[in-house]
């Protein structure tokens, strides 16, 4: 056993902690997250520096080393999924203490494709960003997006496509959005491996993502000059 492994979390102090949570965040370590979720919280932290503070700051350094292919597909799943289970018990308390929102995405994989990790991690590190995430899943017809839009109210639509053949169905729902004349109302951002930028362009979309960590400094830049927008 390594002198690693003795680690006890609520005998670090809070900067020690937050540098461990981080640690153990980039590993995957869902239940030492949690425990130190419930430290943090238990040391009178606010559930908003816990999400910010440790998991948001520990998840981005994940975001980076993914795009930078330090990092791979499975251990970003980790990673979520150990951030997933800090949010669980942070979620709630947000709730009650009405944390300031980065906004609100509502995402889906199109019409006829069943490929769900990258539109997944997207979700994750979104929620991980502070962003309230409405996920369709797979196979979402232009309904199923109206339907979200008109019962959700979102900031941002996401869509996302890993084959060819489902691309096109992007512009279905985008140029479906303008006949209504609701297609100004979102930030429609596009993703997925087929995909480049002169589609995302040529579609109609606000702008292709071509990975999750782009997504969410994507989705935030686009947030935060709406809000100048609207308070300028």
């Amino acid at each position: 056993m390594s002198e690693e492994d003795d680690i006890i979390l609520s005998e670090l102090d809070d900067e020690e902690l937050v540098q461990q949570m981080m640690d153990d965040l980039y590993d995957g370590l869902k239940e030492e997250i949690e425990e130190g979720v419930n430290i943090l919280l238990e040391r009178g932290w606010t559930p908003y520096d816990v999400l910010t503070k440790a998991l948001v700051a520990g998840m981005t350094i994940v975001g980076h080393d993914f795009r930078d292919g330090i990092l791979f597909v499975p251990e970003v799943l980790l990673a979520a999924n150990a951030m997933k289970g800090g949010m669980a018990i942070l979620k709630p308390l947000l709730a009650e203490t009405g944390a300031p929102r980065m906004g609100k995405m509502v995402i889906g994989t199109v019409k006829g494709d069943i490929h769900d990790i990258g539109k997944n991690l997207v979700s994750m590190m979104m929620e991980g960003a502070g962003f309230e995430v409405v996920d369709l899943g797979i196979n979402n017809a232009v309904e199923a997006y109206l339907e979200a839009l008109d019962s959700e109210k979102p900031d941002i639509l996401g869509m996302s496509a890993l084959l060819t053949t489902t691309m096109p169905y992007m512009k279905v729902v985008i140029d479906t959005l303008k006949e209504k004349g609701i297609r100004d109302d979102y930030v429609v951002l596009v993703g997925g491996a087929p995909l480049n930028e002169e589609f995302g362009r040529a579609i109609g979309a606000d702008a292709y993502c071509r990975d999750a960590a782009v997504a969410v400094e994507t989705a935030k830049d686009f947030m935060s000059r709406r809000h100048n927008q609207m308070n300028g």
